[in-house]
């Protein structure tokens, strides 16, 4: 599931105690993230989809096409 921290709140991972970006993360559906959810500490949210670099248009050459 993906979570962010609720407003004016810290939350840390259990393992290696680091800070959940205020971006939010994909976290596994364990007692401490759901008991988190239920508590308010974190939001369910949607990831953030950056758009790539612009496309470039993709161009077909004909090779030894006459007209």
């Amino acid at each position: 599931m993906f979570v962010k921290p609720a407003p004016d709140r810290t939350v840390r991972w259990p393992a290696s105690l680091r800070l959940l970006s205020e971006e939010g993360a994909e976290v596994p559906s364990t007692a401490f993230w759901l008991r988190a959810l239920a508590c308010g500490d974190v939001q369910k949210a949607s990831p953030v989809v950056q758009a790539s670099a612009a496309a470039q248009p993709v161009t077909i050459e004909q090779k030894g096409a006459t007209a």
